[in-house]
């Protein structure tokens, strides 16, 4: 019977006020993520048809030439074979730059570039605010971009579809900057973990890649986390399921090939700096440059095309070469071997081609071409050792999985998330050990550089988080943390007229002046804004005594109250001052506060933790 009525008290306690309403709540935000989920699907999905039917009228049926697709991509709409039209991929990236730059100047120039660092910005000093219109535009530019020949990721309109439509959906919603960050931020996993096939590290990504430093957004990675896993139910349910790469069964056992990994650590940080100031060097050089931005994407292509001219296999994704690294066999219709020196070529080629692809204003992703870069150095350190030391380096395809992890750790600085997503792509899991030693040196080596400009160090350095830093700040201390900045001031006794205290105030700079009864305790406290009506009214100084001036509703603080409930009294009345009593009379004045004293003190301390964090 005890336990009937312990349980219906339970079910009453489940099915109260409160709890239906957190219930309800949690329904309700759990609804908008589903739906940002399915909005990043499909527009994962419309993208993949775009870039598969641009790739099609473009690079096969123009230039003759479509580059092999990963495992998980086959298109088998052509077999990939040496362009039968070469002269076409001189012209073609410029043709696509053409018409990229004048969609994305006229309607939506912040869809220019690579769209994760626009995102990025948006989170941090935009309240999640996105144009509407700039996910259609991005998308649109990035897929005539990249089926024309210009070298380029998935990641960046896709990150922009996602986090527009979640920006939209809060602000149709009249939701705070706050919630409309997260949204913004579910929409980029959901889009990345989507279109990669990578549901766990598109969360991840969507939380670590806003900050420098090992950081990260606590408060997206749930929410990501489940848009990111709709998203890609939907986009497999349509594209299929399955990693994007297939790997062999790599397995690490011999800890001596940990020497190897280690050297490519430093290649992969070296190349990965020579990728960041190529990159953003070009993009200086365009944007110096004194003509329409319309046109420069078009100048970018015909640079980009004149690579790819010479090595057609540096254009457009080139996923499919890194396919064939990892698995070390030939590509059908490519009558060179992917060497030492082709590999090479791949890595070098690709770091221009994206430069000028994207750098000249044109859309596209940083991390696909991240991914060939970083594959295509590790397959040449790969087979380099393998040729040295057969007996520890048995697999060089295991080298190409873990440079692409290492390699793009090295210009995001996002080590966790990438080591998921590398994980997730090629479904090797057994390389975890490697790959979070090469991301681990590659992110220590490298924090300095980041493709992604628009990250800050900390959460400290984000505007987004300035308010939410500062209370945390507050609340840890107390006033009697600044005790050394309470000033012990003039006091005024009840009963002096203000014929006195005129004669008194013409020497000081006090402002807030305490009033104190005979038993030397406070009555009362006035301002020097208080008196101003009997300034000029000379006739009434000899009668008036100060306790008719002052209140006696005494706002006031005491050495155990926190600094944000201080700081929340001086802002809510716009006093500049505060009395501090004792916490057992607050009629007994130890001293007074100043706003100024506060922020400044706040201030140092904001400043030292930066220099602490270096």
């Amino acid at each position: 019977m005890k336990f009937i009525l312990r349980l219906r008290n339970s079910i009453k306690s489940l099915t109260g006020i409160d709890n239906r309403e957190n219930l309800a709540k949690a329904g309700r935000w759990l609804s908008y993520f589903i739906i940002i989920g399915v909005i990043a699907g499909l527009g994962s999905i419309v993208f993949h048809y775009l870039c598969s039917l641009g790739m099609h009228y473009f690079m096969d049926l123009i230039a003759g030439y479509r580059p092999p697709s990963p495992a998980g991509e086959e298109s088998g709409l052509l077999k990939p074979v040496l362009p039968s039209n070469r002269w076409m991929l001189l012209f073609l990236p410029a043709l696509g730059g053409l018409v990229s730059g004048w969609l994305v100047y006229t309607f939506a120039p912040e869809a220019e570039g690579h769209g994760t660092d626009a995102a990025i910005d948006a989170y941090h000093t935009k309240g999640g605010h996105i144009r509407g219109i700039v996910p259609i535009i991005k998308t649109i530019a990035s897929s005539i971009t990249l089926t024309t020949g210009g070298s380029g990721g998935r990641e960046g309109p896709i990150a922009q579809i996602g986090a527009g439509f979640g920006s939209f959906l809060a602000t149709k919603m009249k939701l705070s900057n706050r919630d409309r960050r997260i949204m913004m931020a579910a929409g980029i996993g959901a889009g990345v973990g989507s279109i990669f096939r990578a549901p766990l590290a598109g969360a991840l990504f969507a939380a670590e890649v806003l900050y420098r430093d090992p950081e990260f957004e606590s408060e997206v990675i749930i929410p990501a986390g489940i848009s990111s896993v709709v998203a890609y139910c939907i986009f497999c349910l349509v594209c299929g399921w399955g990693s994007l790469f297939e790997a062999p069964d790599f397995v690490f056992r011999n800890p001596l090939e940990l020497g190897p990994y280690i050297i490519l650590s430093f290649v992969l940080v070296l190349t990965g700096i020579f990728y960041i100031k190529s990159f953003y060097g070009i993009t200086k050089i365009f944007k110096s440059l004194k003509i329409p931005n319309h046109f420069k994407p078009a100048v970018g292509g015909l640079c980009t095309g004149t690579i790819g001219f010479f090595f057609p296999f540096t254009l457009a994704f080139g996923y499919g070469y890194i396919q064939h690294a990892i698995t070390q066999t030939p590509i059908e219709g490519f009558p060179i071997e992917l060497s030492v020196q082709v590999l090479l070529i791949l890595a070098i080629g690709k770091i221009f081609t994206t430069s000028f692809s994207i750098g000249s204003g044109g859309s596209g992703g940083v991390f696909g071409p991240s991914v060939v870069i970083g594959g295509a150095m590790g397959g040449v350190i790969g087979i380099i050792f393998h040729s040295l030391m057969p007996g520890i380096v048995t697999h060089p395809g295991a080298f190409v999985i873990v440079g692409m992890a290492g390699f793009f750790t090295a210009v995001s600085n996002t080590p966790i998330s990438t080591i998921i997503f590398v994980s997730e792509m090629t479904n090797s899991y057994h390389l975890l050990l490697p790959s979070l030693l090469v991301c681990s040196l590659c992110y220590l080596l490298s924090q300095k550089w980041s493709i992604y400009e628009k990250q800050v160090k900390r959460k400290i350095d984000s505007p987004a988080h300035s308010g939410e830093i500062m209370v945390d700040i507050m609340r840890a201390m107390t006033v009697h943390d600044l005790n050394h900045l309470i000033k012990d001031v003039a006091r005024v006794p009840q009963h002096m007229t203000f014929l006195e205290f005129k004669s008194f105030f013409s020497g000081t700079k006090q402002h807030y002046f305490p009033v104190m009864d005979k038993n030397d305790k406070m009555a009362g406290i006035f301002s020097s804004t208080d008196i101003r009506g009997v300034l000029f009214t000379p006739e009434i100084e000899a009668l008036v005594v100060m306790q008719d001036l002052c209140t006696t509703d005494i706002i006031y603080t005491t050495p155990s109250e926190d600094l944000n409930t201080v700081h929340e009294k001086l802002t809510m009345k716009n006093i500049d001052s505060l009395p501090v009593v004792m916490e057992d009379d607050h009629s007994s004045l130890i001293g007074m506060l100043n706003r100024k004293s506060l922020n400044d003190f706040y201030n140092k301390k904001i400043k030292k933790m930066r220099s602490d964090s270096g």
